[in-house]
């Protein structure tokens, strides 16, 4: 997709730093009108006089925070051709107004440490944060081998979320496989039956298993897994929760999929919500790729402050038009619904 280049890093900090020092004049000019003291001069002071002692005075009240909010590099490549390139992706998405990028790992031609350090600094030089990294990987195999090929992997990745100050890692449970075509998994509404011989209960225990054997190294990296309800055994909010309850560890946690619910799609978003460390919200602007889902975000908005939810929200664009267009469509819908604003 079109993106045009990024200023030179010379002329991006003096266009940064004027725009903090005008910042800071309006905030003193406007506490000033008000008759308000520099914040300085009450900040951290005792209060005799409120009768508490000496206690420090209470902060003035702040505006509400502003939700962050992140898109996926996922939103520009769906699977078909050649992805675009990161770093022109992370200017895109700077330039677009988002906050943070989700970094595809699929769409990284490398991992080199070079590479790596690049989005990294692309990423700042751009002001945005690198607040996301989804993975492929699965655990639902009976053989030990398949299962270990994929801790390993898991392993490598979160090394390479840590090399690009990345704190979170989609996690999947993975699928049997049985249904081999992911355009006939869609098809079938992600339902898959086992393989022959095995049931669910095993395919549990796998899971939980191998990704016990991940928490040392997340723990070490400081990179939360957030375990996707993405089709396989995390289909449904169930699902997910069962292998986090069974695992019960501060590195694995949940990332809410708003469109990967086909059935009773708010009460599951619900049961997910006191799990979730990060929301890929999905749009289907110009018709989805695979199905639409009629998503109202107001409500998920609703369901996600009522658990104090204060963590990212990360566009994932899954419409068949074009990005250029629908991705910042996407992204002022979110922040109308998410801030009002």
């Amino acid at each position: 997709m079109p993106t045009s280049p990024p200023p030179p890093d010379r002329s991006r900090r003096e266009f940064v730093a004027a725009s903090l020092v005008a910042a800071g004049a309006a905030v003193v000019r406007g506490a000033e009108a008000r008759g308000a003291a520099p914040a300085d001069a009450t900040k951290g002071t005792p209060n005799p006089a409120a009768g508490d002692g000496g206690a420090l005075r209470s902060a003035p009240p702040s505006s509400p925070r502003r939700t962050p909010i992140g898109v996926s590099t996922y939103s520009f490549w769906h699977f078909r051709g050649d992805p675009p390139p990161l770093p022109a992706l992370i200017d895109t998405a700077a330039a677009m107004g988002f906050d943070g990028v989700e970094i595809l790992h699929r769409m990284m031609p490398t991992e080199e440490n070079a590479y790596l350090q690049e989005l990294k600094h692309r990423a700042f030089v751009n002001g945005v944060a690198l607040m996301g990294f989804s993975i492929h990987q699965g655990f639902v195999s009976p053989d030990p081998d398949v299962r270990q090929r994929n801790v390993e992997h898991t392993l490598r990745c979160i090394e390479l979320a840590y090399r690009m100050g990345i704190p979170t890692l989609r996690l999947n449970t993975g699928r049997w496989g049985t249904i081999a075509s992911f355009d006939d998994l869609m098809a079938n509404r992600g339902i898959e039956p086992a393989l022959e011989g095995h049931t669910e209960d095993e395919a549990f225990a796998w899971c939980i298993d191998a990704i016990g054997k991940l928490l040392p190294k997340a723990a070490e990296c400081g990179v939360c897994m957030g375990l996707e309800n993405h089709w396989g055994l995390g289909r449904t909010a169930a699902g997910v929760l069962r292998i986090i309850e069974a695992v019960r560890s501060p590195w694995l946690r949940a990332t809410l999929d708003t469109g990967n619910f086909l059935e009773d799609m708010y009460p599951q978003m619900e049961r997910m919500a006191p799990e979730t460390v990060l929301v890929q919200a999905k749009t289907y602007y110009g018709g989805g790729e695979w199905y639409d889902l009629d998503i109202d975000y107001a409500r998920v908005a609703s369901i996600l402050r009522a658990v104090d939810y204060r963590g990212w929200i990360s566009l994932e664009y899954e419409g068949k038009g074009d990005p250029a267009a629908e991705v910042p469509r996407s992204l002022a819908m979110l922040r109308s619904t998410f801030d009002g604003a």
